[in-house]
C-alpha cells in the first residue's frame, strides 16, 4: 500500500515529512520547558527577580509574599487569623446554628468575639455551646485568642418617629420612671 492511499481507518498515513514536523515541535516544546526551568533555577539562585544590580526593597514579590510581610509588620496576625475564621464560620459551628448566628467582630484587646443571633432561642443556644465553642476556636487560632464570646440577640425594631411625637421624650419609656 502506498503512502497515498487511505489506511483501513479512512485516513492517510503520515508521510516521512509530517512524522519529522512532529518530532520536532516535540523537541522544541521539552527545550522551551527545559530553559524556563533553567531560567526559574537561574533567578532562584540569584534570589529572584531584582530592580538593580543588588536585592534590595524595592524589589518585586510574590502577592502572598508581601501581604504576609505586611500582616507581620503591622502585627495583625490574631485579625487576620479570627477574619478566616469569620470566613469559614459554618464550616466551625456548622451548618445549622451558622444560618442562624453570624460573627459581627472581634475585640483584639478584650479578646472576646461578639456574635449576633436571629431569635432568642439561638442566642441561649450559643450561649450554652460558647465553652466549646471557644475551645474549637483556641485550637484553630492558638491559645488565648479567643477568652469569651458574647452573644446577641436579635435587635428591637426600630424606633419610628411620627408626628405625634413630644419634643425630648425617648419614647414610651420616659413615662415610666
Amino acid at each position: 500500500m502506498s503512502t497515498d492511499e487511505p489506511a483501513a481507518g479512512g485516513t492517510p498515513e503520515p508521510s516521512g515529512v509530517d512524522l519529522a514536523r512532529v518530532a520536532l515541535r516535540a523537541a522544541r516544546e521539552q527545550a522551551r520547558a527545559r530553559g524556563d526551568a533553567a531560567q526559574q533555577k537561574k533567578q532562584a539562585r540569584r534570589g529572584g527577580l531584582r530592580s538593580g544590580a543588588r536585592a534590595d526593597g524595592r524589589d518585586p514579590m510574590a502577592l502572598g509574599a508581601a501581604i504576609n510581610r505586611l500582616i507581620t509588620e503591622r502585627g495583625w496576625e490574631a485579625p487576620a487569623a479570627v477574619g478566616g475564621v469569620m470566613g469559614r464560620w459554618p464550616q466551625i459551628v456548622g451548618e445549622d446554628l451558622a444560618k442562624h448566628c453570624v460573627p459581627e467582630r472581634y475585640d483584639e484587646d478584650e479578646l472576646v468575639l461578639v456574635v449576633r443571633c436571629d431569635s432568642t432561642a439561638w442566642a441561649t443556644n450559643l450561649r450554652l455551646l460558647a465553652p466549646q465553642l471557644v475551645a474549637r476556636l483556641n485550637e484553630d487560632l492558638g491559645q488565648g485568642t479567643v477568652k469569651l464570646i458574647k452573644v446577641n440577640g436579635p435587635g428591637g425594631p426600630t424606633r419610628r418617629y411620627g408626628p405625634l411625637r413630644a419634643p425630648g421624650s425617648t419614647g414610651p419609656g420616659d413615662t415610666y420612671g
